[in-house]
């Protein structure tokens, strides 16, 4: 089989050549890799503002247009998503789609992926729920998030979904079943926006436990030069693109000798 095409689905707030890094980190392996444009962060698109707008389904639909380009780029190779952060977000939300199976991945790898439900948070979740429930009226003032708001200059609609599911718990995108591919999900030790409760939530919502690998980068794995920050792990991130070719090379392995059916195991972080 051949190697994978890896989309990066960058967090927010970071734009796609933050990534550069770890796009060459997978292409020293032989993978294609290319890190997506994240609106309002890159430099040929439009920032925020009153009049430019998107929302967490224009994301989605950012996500399998890229999809769908790389298969037709190169038919039959395969595509894998990895969500880092509210990347993970996007992701879950084409993946659990009713039409995932037409427009989703071939495998899904989520860093630094949770549910930013404010009562999945230490301290109460005080901090996530005032950024949540700030975010309606910041942006009815201002016609888009401003900074210093957490996660801006950001879109109204996306900003405001955000928030009520900080409030709510609820997922602004429609979830009508788990992630029916394969799954790495890589918690980064003492992640302090994706608390390993926020993550479990994420797993618990969206994943198939049968195909759902868990594992944690621990200080001690991500090396001397290496950290487990929730950004910046992608500046040296030898430690993460090596667990998940193990991974997709498992995965790989278990398709061939189950006759085409693939079934992951899951694991503890």
């Amino acid at each position: 089989m051949s190697p994978p095409i890896v989309l990066i689905n960058p967090a927010m707030a970071v734009g796609s050549r933050y990534y550069e890094p770890l796009v060459a980190s997978f292409e020293r392996r032989g993978w294609a890799a290319r890190a997506l444009a994240r609106r309002g962060f890159e430099d040929d698109l439009p920032t925020a503002s009153r009049h430019d707008d998107w929302s967490y389904a224009d994301e989605i639909d950012d996500l399998a247009r890229a999809i769908t380009t790389a298969r037709a780029e190169a038919p039959g190779r395969p595509v894998v998503v990895l969500g880092h952060s509210l990347g993970g977000q996007i992701t879950a939300g084409l993946s659990t789609g009713v039409d995932a199976a037409e427009r989703g991945p071939d495998a899904v790898i989520g860093i630094g992926a949770s549910t930013p439900w404010f009562r999945r948070y230490p301290r109460g979740g005080l901090p996530v729920l005032a950024a949540g429930a700030m975010a309606w009226p910041l942006t009815f003032a201002f016609g888009y998030l401003p900074r210093p708001a957490f996660g801006a200059p950001g879109a109204r609609t996306l900003m405001r979904e955000w928030g009520a599911w900080a409030v709510t718990g609820r997922p602004p995108f429609p979830v009508a079943q788990r992630i029916a591919v394969p799954t790495l999900v890589i918690k980064l030790q003492a992640d302090p926006y994706a608390v390993s409760a926020a993550t479990d939530d994420w797993v618990e919502r969206f994943c198939d436990p049968a195909r759902t690998t868990r594992w944690t980068l621990t200080r001690e794995a991500a090396g001397p030069d290496g950290t487990t920050d929730h950004v910046r792990w992608v500046r040296s991130p030898e430690a993460v693109v090596d667990r998940i070719v193990d991974f997709w090379t498992a995965q790989a392995s278990a398709k061939a000798s189950n006759g085409g059916h693939v079934q992951a195991r899951l694991r503890s972080p």
